[in-house]
């Protein structure tokens, strides 16, 4: 396994983070991309912290705009960009941070699946107690 598929595989990375890296990789705020996009700049900070995503032909556009293939934004895997280089010992120690942080989000998004499941479940429950 190379740094790319450690750094924005899908084990490590949401689409969000892998936008927000191509976005700067290009060298493009939020604002400008959302410009470009013809879409508001919350919506461009909605999909970097996933909490939306785009429609196939916005993402398509994205894609292009970015430098990047839709697999990749989507997955990880192909024509993506590299893992960016650490600087020395501080970045080790930030590569970590961020690692950890990841790991914490991919826990919470499964601790909220879990809850969602379960509110269901009892909601169903209260409809046929009724």
């Amino acid at each position: 396994m190379n740094d790319e598929n450690d750094w924005y595989g899908p084990e490590s990375a949401t689409f969000g983070d892998r936008l927000a890296g191509a976005r700067e990789a290009a060298g493009m705020t939020q604002a400008q991309l959302a410009r470009r996009l013809g879409v508001k700049k919350a919506t461009i900070s909605d999909w970097e912290n996933d909490l939306s995503e785009p429609r196939a032909n916005r993402l398509s556009m994205m894609a292009g705009m970015v430098n990047v293939s839709i697999m990749w934004l989507l997955t990880g895997e192909g024509e993506g960009m590299d893992a960016p280089v650490d600087e020395g010992e501080g970045g080790m120690e930030l590569s970590s941070a961020v690692a950890e942080l990841r790991a914490i989000r991919a826990e919470m998004r499964t601790c909220s699946e879990r809850a969602a499941r379960l509110e269901k479940k009892m909601r169903q429950m209260l409809e046929q107690k009724n």
